[in-house]
């Protein structure tokens, strides 16, 4: 089993960077698939990035493409999202999850979440 936390999320204002962090406890960390993925209030989850198990491989959703970059860090157990040139419609909560999949990019492909972390764009 997993346990997620993320971190890092805030207020900025538009054009803004920010970095989230979502550290894993467990021994078994570089097996997962991480992803992160946001939520408004209302609205479904949505995909952002997922990252695989070896770091190789990464996939985006078109919105953030060429802005966010997801990695991760083994010997930390922590996966991040570094997010630059951030717009208000990036407002969102977001979360980190794991699964044993591979390149997941649906919510019910993952096993496991953390509590999630507002991130606040201001125009």
């Amino acid at each position: 089993q997993v346990q997620l936390v993320e971190s890092g999320g805030g207020l900025v204002q538009a054009g803004g960077s920010l970095r989230l962090s979502c550290a894993a406890s467990g021994r078994t960390f570089s097996r997962y698939t991480m992803g992160w993925f946001r939520q408004a209030p209302g609205k479904e989850r949505e995909f952002v990035a997922t990252i695989s198990w070896s770091g190789g491989n990464t996939v985006y959703a078109d919105s953030v493409e060429g802005r966010f970059t997801i990695s991760r860090d083994s010997a930390k157990n922590t996966v991040y999202l570094q997010m630059n040139s951030l717009k208000p419609e990036d407002t969102d909560v977001y979360y980190c999850a794991a699964t044993t999949n591979i390149l997941g990019l649906g919510p019910t492909s993952y096993d496991y979440w953390g509590q999630g972390t507002q991130v606040t764009v201001s125009s």
